[in-house]
């Protein structure tokens, strides 16, 4: 049996979705704070599990009978570590054989703010004893293709990570990495750096915007702050707009760049090349 948390997210969808080609829907427990919101899972066979990451006793009854365990990151920034150990401790108590984690790309040494969670999770885990495998994952290509329809009505582009190189890929190609994981024999003791095959400045991506559209637009380079003021001007929440400004000051200097092509090697063919992920935002 493999349980996956945040089943209803959309990372979890996709990797269920990827499961169902390797597994019987059977042995897929898809573990949701919302059940209701799972309804065409349950439709597909896969089993439907009511858990909550702040409830260890409905993590334990989820965690019954199941071999692996997926933990996607919560998505509550700022109260992940402590969701995250009550998983951990449940997914220990449980006995289960594997606990893979989606964590964040050279978590042990990223300089962005959004590491701090995911080391202290990814050393929780090592330390539980629990044969575990840490996906670390880069960013998904559709966090900036989410800003392509403001920066085709505003003719511009803007972010704050200068020259920096951005090796993203589809949350599709993550889902599937996940997979392999949880269906391989041999992922226990393993950490995966996971990012797309071919890397681009936030320029590059703009001016792709500006082909594939057929309309002109620019990219506009911020300070750090500028980025989050605009940000949050935009109607996005203090932490958040915060949140997205440190990481692009940090891709600046690298921080979302890896050129190891681990993730191609995981899913059996090339990662989806941004290019295409902008096509698909910009014809909607």
């Amino acid at each position: 049996m493999i349980a996956v948390t945040g089943a209803t997210g959309q990372l979890g969808r996709l990797v269920i979705e990827a499961l169902l080609k390797r597994v019987p829907a059977a042995e897929i427990i898809a573990a949701v704070r919302s059940p209701e919101k799972a309804s065409d899972l349950a439709a597909l066979g896969v089993q439907v599990r009511k858990a909550d990451y702040s409830d260890t006793e409905s993590l334990l009854s989820v965690f019954s009978g199941v071999d692996k365990v997926l933990l996607i990151s919560s998505n509550e920034v700022g109260a992940r570590e402590a969701q995250h150990l009550a998983v951990i401790t449940a997914a220990k108590e449980a006995g289960v054989s594997l606990l893979a984690y989606t964590s964040l790309l050279h978590a042990d040494t990223t300089p962005m703010g959004l590491g701090g969670e995911h080391r202290s999770t990814e050393q929780a885990l090592i330390a539980s004893g629990i044969p575990f495998a840490i996906l670390r994952n880069g960013w998904y290509t559709e966090n900036y293709a989410a800003s392509i329809a403001p920066a085709l009505t505003h003719s511009a582009f803007i972010g704050a990570a200068a020259e920096g190189k951005i090796a993203s890929a589809s949350r599709q190609d993550y889902a599937e990495a996940a997979a392999a994981v949880l269906t391989s024999s041999d992922a226990a003791g393993k950490i995966y750096e996971l990012a797309g095959d071919s890397a681009y400045t936030l320029a590059d991506f703009t001016a792709e915007i500006a082909r594939q559209s057929g309309k002109a637009v620019q990219y506009i380079n911020l300070s750090q702050e500028a980025f989050a003021d605009a940000l949050k001007g935009a109607g996005l929440p203090a932490g958040l707009a915060e949140m997205l400004a440190d990481s692009d000051a940090n891709a600046a200097k690298g921080a979302l760049f890896d050129e190891s092509h681990t993730l191609s090697k995981l899913i059996g063919r090339p990662t989806t090349p941004w290019q295409e992920v902008v096509k698909a935002f910009v014809q909607g």
